[in-house]
């Protein structure tokens, strides 16, 4: 697509993300008066708004797979050398560490000084507890059947004996474990690395072909976004309704305020600072970017136009956009990072549960580590934060409080996931350029 047509595609979806919010509040508002028309408009939402919104979506996570292995097996192969992928790694994972760390720390700041969860009075919470708390079991049960993290599960979530089994089939997380794929697509470019130079050549001219073809379709999608977007966000209003945005509204707005000054505050720095680029120019490059991923509350459904967009408007050489962003879509989760600190925070304010500084340390750890295993879909933290509250001793039920607005939540966090991972990308390009390795 040509910049204009991204801009006026990007429009398009702004405008149906406003019109499916003002409808949903409409609704509402006249379903306060008149709660038939409410319940005509959550049966119209589950009916016809979440199925198209759906449609959208699978289109998308068709291609996450066959999209980040050509994207990362090219990204690799495009090296060079092979001696030139340690350092593109290292400045990668060290970026992706600090960028979730910080977002961490900001956001158990924002809580200690906020405290919302200590506004909450008993009845509230108890009744938000009961509403959700189906949802808050599946999400428990879940949390229960992960492992405990040792040297020995950590082999098999990287190594699993049967590799396509990893991330074919898996309904649970809708694209399996991808951390294996990953792995193994960062070995089939190390070994294209060693073929003679016509064979490489043919080799990355097939993983381009992979490329352009997944590209073709996300573009097929998006001419459906412009109308799947509103009927998501016109659900999500209807469904939500205004008792529990009201009852957790200072939380929502703690963790979004935090959400937007870690996007747009950090990352302006590391712009600045680490690639001298100018911040303003460059979320302006990246707006459909953006949008993307706070509609669709997927990272690994806005990876195709994030990929494009780094390569396209952004300059990014290919091989640095074909390892880092796909790495950085599974692994570079710093809105959920912050997201799931927040979360525990939160629901131990309300139970009434202290956790002194060493703990919310721990927690910040914690919080890193877990979030490079979310799954890069809508909803994929619930059960790991379900994890992390039975691990400070908080009961796990408690994360029904939150399902009621984690969606609101979600498509931010995952708008300021996306954006950090290109902001990353974009420093790794430029100190690659600098060291004369891109």
């Amino acid at each position: 697509m040509s910049a204009d047509t991204d801009s006026r595609l990007a429009n398009r979806i702004l405008l149906g993300l406003a019109l499916g919010a003002v409808a949903g509040v409409i609704v509402l508002a006249i379903g306060s008066a008149a709660p038939a028309v409410l319940d005509g408009a959550r049966w119209f939402a589950t009916t016809i708004c979440d199925p198209l919104g759906q449609v959208f979506l699978r289109m998308l996570f068709f291609v996450v797979i066959p999209l980040v292995f050509a994207s990362l097996a090219s990204g690799v192969v495009q090296l060079g050398e092979l001696a030139d992928l340690g350092p593109l790694a290292g400045r990668t994972f060290t970026l992706f560490f600090m960028n979730m760390a910080i977002a961490a720390a900001l956001g158990l700041v924002m809580m200690n000084v906020l405290q919302p969860g200590n506004r909450l009075d008993e009845e509230t919470s108890a009744r938000l507890i009961q509403e959700y708390s189906g949802q808050a079991q599946q999400h428990v049960a879940k949390s229960a059947e992960r492992p405990a993290m040792t040297p020995a599960t950590v082999v098999e979530m990287f190594m699993p004996r049967n590799l396509f089994g990893a991330f074919v089939g898996n309904q649970r997380n809708m694209l399996g474990d991808v951390l294996p794929l990953i792995l193994f697509a960062i070995f089939v470019g190390a070994a294209g690395l060693k073929l003679p130079p016509e064979r490489r050549q043919r080799f990355q001219d097939g993983l381009e072909t992979v490329n352009q073809l997944m590209t073709g379709i996300v573009h097929f999608a998006l001419k459906l976004a412009p109308y799947a977007v509103p009927a998501m966000i016109f659900s999500v209003v209807v469904k939500v309704g205004f008792d529990i945005i009201i009852a957790l509204g200072l939380f929502v707005f703690g963790c979004v305020s935090m959400l937007l000054l870690h996007l747009f505050g950090t990352m302006s720095l590391w712009l600045k600072f680490l690639a001298q680029r100018s911040p303003a120019e460059f979320f302006r490059e990246i707006k459909d970017v953006l949008v993307t991923a706070f509609s669709t509350s997927s990272s690994s459904a806005t990876l195709p136009a994030a990929l494009a967009a780094a390569r396209e408007r952004l300059g990014v050489s290919p091989s640095t956009a074909g390892f880092v962003l796909p790495l950085g879509t599974t692994m570079n989760m710093s809105g959920t990072a912050l997201f799931e600190g927040c979360v525990v925070l939160f629901v131990a304010q309300v139970f009434g549960v202290h956790l002194d500084l060493a703990q919310q340390v721990t927690l910040v750890l914690l919080s890193v580590l877990s979030a490079v295993a979310v799954a890069a879909i809508p909803g994929g933290s619930l059960p790991l934060i379900a994890g992390l509250l039975a691990t400070f001793g908080i009961p796990p039920e408690g994360i029904g409080i939150v399902i009621g607005v984690d969606r609101i939540l979600d498509m931010t966090r995952t708008m300021t996931n996306v954006g950090s991972d290109v902001v990353t990308t974009v420093v790794v390009d430029a100190r690659q350029k600098a060291a004369g390795r891109a």
